[in-house]
């Protein structure tokens, strides 16, 4: 299922059932379930989201690929998650997580 927000350049799908990421932030490192995701950011469930402008860095295990990124934190609300825009991605992990995504979307 995609959703929308018109302030999105690229559209998000929700997240198969199961989806975790590791990220970590200042030498705390963390595991999360994803809710949605796009080519422009992940939403990520997690109880203490950071506030926004905070920066992270990702790794997510896909089924085309490992995919490392470096995102900021863009949304954040308390006992729930934050919405992380991606800031920094090697193009390999790009086309690996766009593989995925079209996988996903189809």
């Amino acid at each position: 299922m995609t959703t929308t927000n018109d302030l999105r350049s690229y559209p998000r799908l929700s997240s198969p059932s199961g989806t975790i990421l590791a990220w970590q932030t200042a030498g705390k490192r963390f595991v999360s379930s994803v809710d949605n995701l796009g080519l422009g950011g992940i939403y990520i469930r997690t109880p203490e989201p950071l506030p926004p402008g905070t920066f992270i860095q990702l790794l997510l295990d896909v089924p085309t690929g490992e995919v490392r990124a470096r995102a900021v934190v863009r949304t954040s609300q308390p006992l729930q998650g934050m919405g992380v825009k991606f800031v920094a991605m090697q193009p390999e992990d790009r086309a690996r997580f766009a593989r995925w995504l079209n996988l996903l979307s189809s």
